[in-house]
């Protein structure tokens, strides 16, 4: 039987990689503090002991060595999908050969926002897990920077009679837990946290987002540099639709989470039809 199609390239991983190191020794990654706070907030609820926990991320620098459940302090393992760390070994995102099987926690930090087989990449991930083991993931939303995408889109249209895609596209949360059932994994869960940052103007959101390494990452990208001019544009569509009173400018932020279980006979199973204790007529009343 022949193999399965491949995904179509979505990202330019080399090119991420350039974009990362190109950042300023120093600079404020404020989105990924922002989401290793909420992480360590979501571990601190679970009720588990974790003796072998790995934590992932284009960029693995940053991430931390430990972390602490409801249960207590555990160690990471730290791995890279991008950015080459001394000390930190660095995996394929598509392949997802982690160090180890039978972790019983993996967390991956942004690492859906730049693979282009986010099926393939939970199903890999949940083939690593014990049974029973938890799988959490981070990925920017599918509403973020709606305001720049827009008007990019504008001012395209507006220039050259056409759109070109240069914001990358974000996983809906609409999708999240349906990708997890989809690889396999048990009670899937996701939600979203929105988050609106404000700047003193449209150029001062490219520039941020060039700081942060999050220019455009995408393989079937424009050839041609942006010019002064489409900049502009942008940045006149960008101040009529999202400017306050006070003249700053809002860029959204969504931040999906997604969890999931490798399966484990002992793991709650739904109710089979018909075999609840209670009748619901008995419950509700009947309707006359």
């Amino acid at each position: 039987m022949p193999d399965p199609k491949p995904p179509p390239k979505i990202f330019d991983r080399r090119l991420i990689a350039r974009h990362l190191a190109r950042r300023p020794a120093g600079a404020d990654d404020f989105v990924t503090r922002l989401v290793l706070a909420d992480l360590a907030d979501r571990l601190g609820t679970v009720t588990r002991d974790f003796t072998q926990a790995l934590i992932l991320s284009p960029d693995a620098a940053a991430l931390p060595v430990a972390g602490r459940s409801a249960n207590g302090e555990f160690s990471f393992e730290r791995a890279a999908t991008v950015v080459d760390t001394p000390g930190i070994p660095l995996v394929d995102a598509e392949a997802l050969d982690l160090p180890r099987r039978n972790y019983d926690l993996i967390v991956s930090i942004f690492d859906l926002d730049v693979v282009d087989d986010v099926p393939g990449f939970l199903a890999r991930a949940r083939a690593h897990l014990r049974g029973d083991g938890l799988f959490l993931a981070a990925a920017i939303g599918g509403d973020s920077l709606t305001e720049l995408r827009e008007a990019f889109l504008s001012a395209d249209a507006r220039l050259g009679g056409g759109a070109f895609l240069r914001v990358a596209p974000f996983i809906p949360l609409s999708e999240a837990a349906g990708l997890l059932q989809r690889a396999g994994f048990a009670l899937p869960v996701s939600d979203v946290e929105t988050h609106t940052v404000r700047y003193e103007s449209p150029l001062s959101v490219m520039r941020e987002l060039k700081l942060l390494g999050a220019s455009n990452p995408l393989a079937d990208r424009p050839t041609k540099f942006a010019t002064l001019r489409l900049l502009q544009a942008a940045s006149e569509a960008y101040a009529n639709l999202a400017t306050d009173l006070d003249g700053r400018v809002r860029a959204t932020l969504e931040i999906v989470w997604m969890s999931g279980w490798a399966p484990h006979e002992s793991q709650q199973k739904p109710l089979k039809p018909g075999s609840a204790e209670i009748s619901l007529t008995r419950v509700l009343g009947t309707k006359n």
